[in-house]
C-alpha cells in the first residue's frame, strides 16, 4: 500500500517472508521527489528500483541471507510533490513454521515486534487480510484487538478480491455486516505478479482497480468507499481529527518545554560572540558570583541549602563547638595515670626529705603538662576548619565548570591561600598555649584556692548542670532482639542524669530510662557486614546495663554522628573508656601505694589542676574559634573579594583563562536552537485554525466474533501469505501484519481540508522517528525550524 501511495513501486516482492525487518517509512510533501536512507545519510536516491536493491541489501545486511528476522527498524524518508505526510511502518507478517535460519520461536519474535509497534496511542492500525482467506483467523485483527479494544484505532483492509472463487464475494464483510470493525473496512485490488513483471505502472493499476469496483455487481454500490485513493482519504481524515484532538495537548507541552529551558537561556542572552570585551566581562562576572557563593556557603543564606549533609559554615560550627570541645574532654580521661603524675611530682620535689605541706611546685608542673597536651585538639581543630573551607571552594568553583581553565586556576589559587593561612593560624595556637604555660594565675577570680581545694570532694557535681535535655535523636539498639529479626532503631533523648529511649519521636511510649551513673563510652569494631558505625555503653562495675546485657551497643549511620553522640555524652560525664592499655610494671605498682598524708596531697594537687584548668579550657574554648575566624576564615574571604581577580590575572593570559570548553558551546549553541525553535513552534500553533471539519468517531460495534476467535483459534488457514508456484500471483501488501499508519499533516488532492505548510515540524524531542506524534500543520509563509537533537 505504501508504494501505491506513492505512485512507486520500490518493496520487495517474493514468495516467502520477505519483510524481515521493520520499514519504518516517512512520505514528506515536497517540491522534487527523492528518496533517503538513515543509514546512507546524504545520498538521494532518485531511481525506485535502486530503493527496492538497498531495502533487500540493508535487510540481509543485518538479518543475513537466509530468512533471518530483526527488530531494527529500516528507516526511509520519501520526499514528493504526490504524497501525503505520513508516517507507515510496514511489518513482517506472522510466520507460523520457521525456515531458513529462523529460530523456532519465530511466530513469536514477529508477534512481539508487532506490538512494539501497534501499542503506540498515536497509531493507526491497518489490518491487512486476504479477501481469499477465513476473516475470522485473521492474525492481523487479533493483534489489532488486543492493542485496541475500543477499535478506534482499527482500519481492516482486504486484499485480493478479485482471487476469490467464482460466485463467492466479500460484500457483506465490507459493508461491515458480517464480521464488523468499528471502523469497517476497506477493499483495494493490488498489482498481480504478472503485473509487476510486465512493468504495468502504479497510475494505469489504480484506473483498473476504479473499473473492477465500479463493474463487479457486488462492490459497485459502494465503489466510491472502496480502493486505494479511498484509503488514502480515510486516513487523511483521521489526521485532521488527530490534529484537533492533539493541538491542546500539544501546545501545552511546548509551553512547558519552553519554560523548563527559560532559566537556562537566561544566562546565554547576553553572550554575544563577537563582543571584544566578552571575556573580561564573563571573567569579573565569574569571579564575583564564587565571591558571593563562598560567603553564602560560610555565612548562610536562604537559597543553595545543601539538603543532603551539613556544609559550609553550618559543619564549621560544628566543628567549633562540638568537635573542638569533645577533643578537650577527651584529654582528662586518665584519672589513674593523672594521680599518679602528681604523687611522683610531690615526691620528686620533696625529694629526701618528708615534706609537712603540699608543694605548690607541684601543682604548677602538673597544670604546665596539661596546658601543653591541649596543642593537639587546637591543631587538629585547624586542619578540620580548613578542610571544610577546600570542601567549600570546589563546590562553589562547579558553577565555573564552563571555563575549565578559570576553575581550576581558582582552586589552585584559593586552596593555596588557604593551605598559608592555615600555617599562619597553626603559629597563633602554638603562641596561645605557650602563654597560658608562661604564667600560672592562682589569682584568677574563678580559681578555687588552696583551702577550697583541701575540703573540695573530686566527685563530679552534676547538679550543677540539673537535668536538662543534652540531646536528642534516631539511634539503632544494635544487640537486642537479634533472635525476633536484628536490630532496631528508637528516638534516644539525653540529659545530664539519663538516657532514656521511646518508640518514636513523638515521645509517648517510653521503652526504658538508663541512668548514667558508672556508664562509660566504649568503639567497637565495624563489622565486615554492616554500613553501620558503633560505640556502646557499659557500667564500670561490671554490672548488666540493661536487663541481661552487659553492653548496649548503639549504630549510627555515619563516623560523624558516631562523634557527635560521643561529645554529647561527654557533656553528660558518660567519658569513653582507656581500659588499661598501659600494663604496669610491678615497681611502678608498689611505688604507687600511697600513705594518707600522700593521698590528702594529691586530692589537694588533683582539685587544684582541676579547677584552674577548668579555668584554661573555658578560655582556650572561646579564643580558638575566634582565632580560626580572624585569621582563616574572614581573611580567606577578603582574599577572594579583593585578591583574587589580581590573581588570576597574573596567573595566565585572559584568552586561554576564558577558554571554553567544546561540551559548553555545544549546549549553548543547542539550547539557544531549541529555544527560537520552540518559540517559533508556539507562534505557529497559535496561527492554525482549529476550526476544521472533524468527523465523529462511529459507534461501537458488537466485535465478540474476535473475542471468540481468540479463545479457541481454529487451525491456520492453508492459503500461504505470499504467493507462492501453486497460487494465483497476489498483490505488494498480501498477507502483512497490521501496518500502523501514523499520520502526520500534508495535503492531497480530494482529501478534506488540512491546514498546512510546506514541511513538517521535528517530533516532540526525545521521541523516535517513527514513533513521533503527527506533525502539526503551518503556514506556508516560513518553513519550521529544526529542533536540535
Amino acid at each position: 500500500m505504501c508504494g501505491d501511495l506513492h505512485r512507486r513501486d520500490f518493496l520487495p516482492r517474493g514468495s516467502g517472508i520477505v519483510t524481515r525487518r521493520p520499514l519504518v517509512l516517512q512520505l514528506i510533501t515536497a517540491k522534487t521527489e527523492y528518496a533517503e536512507f538513515l543509514h546512507c545519510k546524504g545520498k538521494k536516491f532518485t531511481d525506485f528500483d535502486e530503493v527496492r536493491q538497498e531495502i533487500e541489501v540493508e535487510t540481509d545486511r543485518v538479518t543475513g541471507m537466509n530468512k533471518g528476522i530483526s527488530s531494527v527498524p529500516i528507516n526511509l524518508r520519501i520526499y514528493s510533490p504526490h504524497v501525503l505526510s505520513l508516517t507507515l511502518i510496514d511489518l513482517p507478517g506472522i510466520t507460523k513454521v520457521p525456515v531458513g535460519d529462523q529460530p523456532p520461536d519465530i511466530e513469536q519474535q514477529i508477534r512481539d515486534m508487532i506490538m512494539q509497534f501497534i501499542s503506540r496511542e498515536n497509531c493507526l492500525i491497518l489490518a491487512v487480510t486476504p479477501a481469499n482467506t477465513d476473516l475470522a483467523n485473521s492474525d492481523a485483527l487479533k493483534l489489532a484487538k488486543e492493542v485496541d479494544p475500543q477499535g478506534l484505532r482499527t482500519i481492516g483492509v482486504i486484499t485480493k478480491l478479485d482471487l476469490m472463487d467464482e460466485g463467492t464475494d466479500a460484500r457483506e464483510v465490507l459493508e461491515n455486516k458480517l464480521l464488523p470493525l468499528r471502523r469497517g473496512y476497506i477493499g483495494v485490488v493490488n498489482r498481480s505478479q504478472k503485473d509487476i513483471d510486465g512493468k504495468k505502472d502504479i497510475k494505469a493499476a489504480l484506473l483498473a482497480e476504479r473499473k473492477f469496483f465500479l463493474s463487479h455487481p457486488s462492490y459497485r454500490h459502494m465503489a466510491d468507499r472502496m480502493g486505494t485513493p479511498y484509503l488514502q482519504k480515510v486516513l487523511n481524515q483521521q489526521l485532521t481529527n488527530h490534529i484537533r484532538d492533539t493541538l491542546p495537548a500539544f501546545r501545552s507541552k511546548l509551553q512547558s518545554q519552553l519554560l523548563s529551558i527559560e532559566h537556562e537561556v537566561e544566562v546565554y542572552k547576553n553572550f554575544r560572540p563577537e563582543d571584544p570585551t566578552r571575556k573580561t566581562k564573563a571573567l569579573l562576572q565569574m569571579v564575583q558570583q564564587f565571591s558571593v557563593d563562598f560567603e553564602k556557603r560560610i555565612e548562610g543564606s536562604g537559597d543553595q541549602v545543601d539538603t543532603l549533609e551539613l556544609s559550609g559554615g553550618a559543619k564549621i560550627n560544628r566543628i567549633f563547638h562540638e568537635r573542638f570541645p569533645f577533643e578537650l574532654v577527651k584529654m582528662e580521661f586518665n584519672e589513674k595515670e593523672l594521680r599518679r603524675e602528681i604523687s611522683y611530682a610531690i615526691k620528686n620535689i620533696h625529694g629526701i626529705r618528708t615534706g609537712l605541706f603540699t608543694p605548690d611546685m607541684a601543682f604548677e608542673a602538673i597544670v604546665k603538662k596539661q596546658i601543653v597536651k591541649l596543642k593537639g585538639p587546637c591543631l587538629k581543630s585547624v586542619d578540620l576548619v580548613m578542610q571544610e573551607l577546600i570542601n567549600t571552594v570546589k563546590k562553589c568553583t562547579k558553577k565555573l565548570a564552563t571555563y575549565p581553565r578559570l576553575c581550576e586556576e581558582t582552586e589552585r589559587i584559593v586552596a593555596g591561600y588557604i593551605r598559608e593561612r592555615e600555617e599562619k593560624t597553626k603559629d597563633q595556637m602554638l603562641l596561645l598555649i605557650d602563654i597560658q604555660v608562661s604564667y600560672i594565675n592562682t589569682n584568677h577570680e574563678d580559681f578555687i584556692g588552696f583551702a577550697n581545694a583541701q575540703q573540695r570532694s573530686s566527685q563530679v557535681n552534676k547538679s550543677a548542670v540539673g537535668n536538662q535535655v543534652i540531646r536528642k535523636g534516631w539511634l539503632t539498639i544494635n544487640n537486642i532482639g537479634i533472635m525476633k529479626g536484628g536490630s532496631k532503631e528508637y528516638w534516644f533523648v539525653l540529659t545530664a542524669e539519663s538516657l532514656s529511649w521511646y518508640k518514636d519521636d513523638e515521645e509517648k511510649e517510653k521503652k526504658y530510662m538508663l541512668p548514667l551513673d558508672n556508664l562509660k563510652v566504649r568503639d567497637v569494631e565495624k563489622s565486615f557486614m554492616s554500613s553501620k558505625h558503633i560505640f556502646a555503653l557499659f557500667n564500670t562495675e561490671q554490672r548488666n546495663v540493661y536487663k541481661d546485657y552487659r553492653f548496649l551497643e548503639l549504630a549510627c549511620d555515619s563516623q560523624e554522628e558516631v562523634d557527635s553522640w560521643k561529645a554529647s555524652l561527654l557533656r553528660a560525664g558518660v567519658y569513653p573508656d582507656k581500659s588499661s592499655t598501659e600494663t604496669e610494671e610491678n615497681g611502678q605498682a608498689d611505688n604507687f601505694s600511697m600513705d594518707p598524708q600522700l593521698e590528702r596531697q594529691v586530692e589537694t594537687i588533683r582539685n587544684l589542676v582541676d579547677s584552674y584548668m577548668s579555668i584554661i579550657n573555658k578560655c582556650i574554648r572561646d579564643l580558638i574559634p575566634k582565632t580560626i575566624m580572624h585569621l582563616m576564615i574572614n581573611n580567606v574571604k577578603e582574599f577572594i573579594n579583593a585578591e583574587l581577580l589580581a590573581h588570576l590575572y597574573s596567573s595566565e593570559d585572559q584568552n586561554t583563562l576564558m577558554e571554553e570548553s567544546a561540551e559548553q558551546a555545544q549546549r549553548r549553541d543547542e539550547t539557544l536552537r531549541m529555544y527560537q525553535a520552540l518559540k517559533e513552534a508556539l507562534a505557529i500553533i497559535g496561527d492554525i485554525s482549529t476550526s476544521t471539519v472533524s468527523t465523529p468517531a462511529p459507534p461501537p460495534v458488537d466485535d465478540s466474533w474476535l473475542q471468540q476467535a481468540r479463545r479457541s483459534p481454529p487451525p491456520s488457514p492453508s492459503t500461504p501469505r505470499r504467493p507462492t508456484l501453486n497460487t494465483p500471483p497476489s498483490r505488494p501488501l498480501s498477507g502483512r501484519g497490521p501496518a500502523p499508519a501514523i499520520p502526520s499533516p500534508g495535503p492531497q488532492s480530494g482529501a478534506p481540508p488540512v491546514p498546512f505548510r510546506p514541511g513538517a515540524l521535528p517530533p516532540f524531542p526525545g521521541a523516535e522517528a517513527h514513533g513521533a506524534p503527527p506533525q502539526v500543520p503551518s503556514r506556508p509563509s516560513r518553513a519550521p525550524p529544526s529542533v536540535p537533537r
